[in-house]
């Protein structure tokens, strides 16, 4: 490849600790050249921390990191050039105008004169904020403020864009137009890591799913491959009460099972036939009627894959 590299991003043997806690245990991961990457976990697994890593906020306790093959801690200034962050909390000034926040963060990257005007252009056209370029960031909606953070990371036209969780608290509309913006950028070559806790944007997006629990990386592929090799169906009961040994040994009987929570009121089975697990639930409780509260089945996908390996879902 003419000396290009092929992984935009290289991961080997990356820790942190803090103090006596280490969040983030040694974990090693590549991205490939224009891949959309997702890494997903649970609140606590270390995705934060990883994330303040390969931006260069939180200093590793050891590990190393290679963007676009520079060593980014021999080479910070010429890596962080090469990246876009787009942080969860708002990296916005409220009492400036759209136009003139990105002004500030376009000259930061060295941006002036015609390429300054330029790239403030396409970045506001890209996201849909054109129009809105001399309002005052302070009276956008949320779902606007998280538009114009996608384009103060975009700025200086990075190769490689970090986000993380673009569109929390965002309305329908508002996620959906950041969902195509993105996937457009992906298309122009732009690779992307990218944190959510909304397990559908990972399937629809991702090329691949990193997913982290306790500071470690235990599971990596395609959502297609890590449903097929890991995907089970889950029955998930919530009981008026704790079901007592008689019902958890009836419930056994129909599949292996787990408690949910400290009251142990919740139950969930995980099986590869969903469907016929639930109605024979059902069938069950004609035996202890006023027994079940709720029922829900969820059949193989990436979210039955995520609860299976954390027991945990992933907006836990």
């Amino acid at each position: 490849m003419n000396g290009v590299p092929e992984s935009m991003v290289s991961v080997e043997n990356l820790r942190k600790k803090f103090g006596d806690d280490e969040v983030v245990r040694g974990i090693s991961f590549e991205i490939s050249r224009g891949e959309f990457f997702g890494l997903l976990g649970p609140n606590g697994a270390g995705k934060t921390t990883t994330i303040g890593m390969l931006t260069g906020l939180v200093e590793p306790s050891g590990g190393r990191i290679l963007i676009d093959g520079n060593d980014f801690f021999q080479n910070p200034l010429r890596s962080k050039a090469k990246m876009g962050f787009v942080p969860q909390a708002f990296a916005l000034y409220p009492t400036l105008c759209a136009l003139d926040n990105l002004t500030f963060f376009a000259r930061l990257y060295g941006l002036r004169k015609g390429r300054l005007k330029e790239r403030i252009t396409a970045v506001l056209d890209l996201v849909g904020l054109a129009d809105r370029a001399n309002q005052t960031v302070s009276t956008f909606s949320h779902g606007m403020k998280r538009r114009l953070n996608i384009a103060a990371g975009l700025i200086h036209e990075p190769d490689l864009l970090i986000l993380d969780e673009p569109t929390v608290g965002v309305d329908t509309q508002s996620r959906n137009a950041i969902l195509e913006t993105l996937e457009g950028l992906n298309k122009s070559g732009v690779t992307l890591l990218y944190t959510t806790h909304y397990i559908e944007e990972a399937e629809k997006l991702c090329h691949r799913v990193g997913i982290m629990d306790q500071g470690k990386m235990i599971a990596l592929d395609t959502p297609s491959a890590l449903v097929r090799d890991l995907g089970t169906g889950i029955v998930s009961m919530e009981f008026n009460a704790t079901p007592d040994e008689a019902l958890q040994s009836a419930i056994g009987q129909i599949g292996s099972f787990r408690a949910v929570g400290e009251q142990s009121k919740q139950l969930r089975i995980e099986t590869k036939h969903p469907d016929r697990a639930g109605r024979e639930v059902l069938d069950l409780m004609d035996k202890w009627a006023g027994m079940l509260k709720t029922l829900d089945i969820i059949e193989p996908n990436l979210e039955t894959v995520f609860i299976r390996l954390t027991g945990r879902y992933l907006r836990d």
